[in-house]
């Protein structure tokens, strides 16, 4: 497959810049979405609830 170290490494190292490229994009778009607020509908705020959680 590869016929010295050199090309080895290359590869190596083109599959490790690849996979930090990807890793930089994915990060740029989750900081470009809007974050989620922990503010509902008319600015209530929602609890995460257990199951069979009921509190009225």
């Amino acid at each position: 497959m590869f016929t010295h170290d050199a090309e080895f490494l290359l590869s190596v190292h083109r599959t490790h810049a690849a996979e930090l490229r990807a890793e930089a994009a994915a990060d740029r778009l989750a900081r470009s979405l809007p974050h989620r607020s922990a503010r509902g509908w008319l600015s209530r705020r929602h609890h995460a609830g257990r199951p069979g959680d009921s509190r009225r």
